[in-house]
């Protein structure tokens, strides 16, 4: 456990759950019953964790401090959600939106669609190291794509997160990709190079099972009519041209050159603007507007206007919103050490290595749940874990593979997470209906569970090795 929370004051077992109850309580009412968004039992479980932490002999200051402390931390996430929702709205003004998925539409069949976008979610996410950008960009396109070709929605999603996390997770451009060995004292390339025992398998087996499922959509006859009108809805209202297929090969071009996110991905919304007045005859004022507020599709058409009215910078808002009161539960639960008091009676239980793996996984998924960032699920369970990994004999890239296991991989499957909610915000499906189906991040975990119990691929640090040399 860290010296940082070791010498603070100690808040029980039993006190630190009740946040944690109340927020599972509050969000089943609000959510289950009200139907209700999640801000305010968000909001109000940082209010029952702030009094606890009080009466626990807490400072306001220092609450303060670590609501803050968090919200800073998500900040970089926080701008890049804004700018993919200019990104997004100027991408469908310009065309680029509406081209990729006409051409996507007279290219993909049924039966190929979910293992073709599985794949394509995964080169992008590899080359950028980014899954937001994928989903972002050639995400919204291969959802209308799907919707086109009468796919359900929540698989079309589940195979391109499957696809946007597995590439992300071994990239060696991706942020949590080198937080994870930071965090364990591993180096990237071991890093990278472990995690294929884990990646390979889940990815090989979600790929089949994204073919079977395709399998039943490959006889949809029936949608050529469908695909048809929303063919002509797209030609009717916009410029088809290959050419601007530019944008997100520029974009991506900026990643892989190691331009930093946020600016490649604001090229890319000046991108969107320039094309829009070239191919869609569009003015500063059409461009301003759909960067702001996104763009309206007015084509008469219901399933094209549905598909293609969104983005904006406005729209971004609600998920904002979402991840500063998740990040403020969050750091009130770290600050005062609440988070660790819950993992240190969680790793009571860890005796072999097998239940070690679990804790730390459930360790991980409980920090995605509780305090609402992939960053927290990493940094929180390495810090504590980094030196057990050691006593007990295993290299510490088995540890940075099994929080990117749990923690980067089932980030996207809370709502309520900063990569559910922007998965939720720009996919347009919610994290609980694509969840079933986005395979790689379902059975990552489990795989590496099966490896802590069996043994297989927990490879041991040698004697011989210092803690500097593995570092």
């Amino acid at each position: 456990m860290s010296d940082d929370y070791s010498n603070s004051k100690k808040i029980t077992f039993g006190l630190a759950l009740i946040p944690i109850v109340f927020l599972i309580l509050s969000l089943f009412v609000a959510i289950q019953i009200y139907g209700a968004d999640p801000h305010i039992p968000l909001v109000l479980s940082t209010v029952v964790a702030a009094a606890i932490s009080i009466k626990a002999g807490y400072k306001w200051n220092e609450i303060e401090e670590g609501m803050v402390d968090s919200i800073k931390m998500s900040m970089q996430a926080v701008l890049i959600l804004m700018i993919i929702g200019m990104l997004i709205g100027t991408w469908i003004l310009s065309g680029v939106v509406p081209t990729m998925i006409y051409y996507g539409l007279q290219i993909l069949s049924p039966g190929i669609f979910l293992i073709a976008t599985t794949i394509l979610s995964t080169i992008v996410a590899l080359s950028t190291g980014s899954s937001w950008t994928t989903a972002g960009t050639v995400g919204i396109a291969l959802i209308g794509i799907g919707e086109g070709l009468g796919i359900p929605l929540p698989i079309v999603a589940g195979a391109i997160i499957s696809g946007a996390y597995a590439g992300d997770k071994m990239s060696p451009l991706s942020d949590t990709t080198n937080l994870a060995p930071a965090m364990a004292g591993s180096n990237i390339f071991d890093h990278i190079r472990h995690m294929l025992y884990t990646t390979g398998p889940s990815y090989v087996i979600a790929l089949i099972l994204y073919g079977i499922i395709g399998m039943r959509y490959s006889g949809a006859e029936s949608n050529v009519d469908t695909i048809n009108v929303i063919l002509e809805g797209l030609s009717q209202q916009f410029t088809i041209s290959p050419l601007l297929f530019i944008a997100p090969l520029i974009v991506i071009a900026l990643v892989v050159f190691k331009i930093p996110a946020i600016p490649g991905l604001i090229g890319g919304v000046f991108v969107g603007g320039i094309l829009a007045v070239i191919f869609q005859g569009a003015n500063l004022g059409d461009i301003i507007e759909a960067a702001h507020y996104g763009f309206e599709s007015t084509s008469g058409i219901e399933s094209v206007d549905e598909l293609l009215s969104g983005g904006g910078l406005d729209g971004m808002m609600w998920t904002v919103s979402l991840i500063l009161a998740a990040m403020s539960f969050g750091g009130v639960m770290e600050k005062t050490g609440m988070l660790y008091a819950i993992a240190e009676k969680i790793l009571s239980f860890a005796n072999s290595t097998g239940s070690l793996v679990l804790s730390t996984i459930l360790t991980a998924i409980g920090i995605n749940l509780v305090a609402g960032d992939q960053y927290l699920s990493i940094v929180i369970p390495g810090r504590m874990y980094k030196d057990i990994y050691r006593e007990r004999g295993l290299h510490p890239k088995n540890l940075s593979r099994v929080l990117e296991d749990s923690g980067t991989l089932t980030s996207p499957l809370v709502p309520w997470n900063t990569c559910g909610s922007f998965m939720y915000q720009t996919l347009g499906v919610h994290p609980f209906a694509f969840a079933p189906f986005a395979f790689v991040n379902l059975l990552n975990p489990l795989i590496s569970i099966f490896y802590g119990f069996t043994g297989l691929t927990m490879e041991k640090l040698d004697e011989n090795q210092d803690s500097e040399k593995v570092a």
